[in-house]
């Protein structure tokens, strides 16, 4: 007789090419070689779990935007998410992720819209805030109300790879995604 399947809890990780989706999942499970991370956008095709501890998966998804040979993969990516949205019983949340230094995109504000229409739970999570100075990072949640309307329900977190302490709100947003 076959043992059982364990079905653990999913979070998926979403953002544009190159945002720091694989370099925040290094960080956030405290190795630096869990995701390969590549300075060129475009390097995860697939969509990648990860075990936590037994506890949950975190899915690292591929980025939307552009790729390492520069081709718009837009449709390969609509048609992965919206299969793994359709398929997935066990999804807790999303971590959406955006680019501290960019302004969203229509692509990001399209997925925002997608994520509030389908009812999802997320965290909204500003990366690479380390490159920032302190003019520009009290900027960033007035650009994020401008480009998504109000956000005071939204659940939005600055934070660094390089910067542990700014893991700990995420971390914490990600136990009550999971409760």
């Amino acid at each position: 007789m076959d043992a059982p399947e364990i079905v653990l809890p999913e979070i998926i990780v979403i953002g544009k090419s190159n945002v720091g989706k694989s370099s925040l999942l290094n960080a956030l499970c405290e190795n630096k070689n869990l995701a390969f991370t590549s300075s060129k956008p475009g390097y995860t095709k697939l969509l990648n779990y990860f075990d936590v501890e037994g506890k949950f998966y975190l899915v690292d998804a591929p980025g939307y935007g552009y790729t390492i040979t520069g081709s718009k993969h837009l449709d390969l990516f609509s048609n992965m998410m919206e299969d793994y949205f359709k398929s997935v019983h066990h999804l807790k949340g999303v971590i959406y992720l955006l680019d501290s230094r960019h302004e969203p995109s229509q692509d990001d504000k399209d997925f925002h819209d997608f994520l509030l229409k389908q009812g999802i739970p997320f965290v909204l999570v500003v990366t690479k805030i380390d490159k920032l100075n302190q003019s520009e990072k009290s900027k960033i949640t007035k650009n994020l109300n401008v480009a998504f309307g109000d956000l005071s329900d939204t659940n939005v977190v600055l934070t660094s790879s390089l910067e542990p302490r700014t893991l700990l709100p995420l971390k914490r947003a990600i136990d009550k995604l999971l409760s």
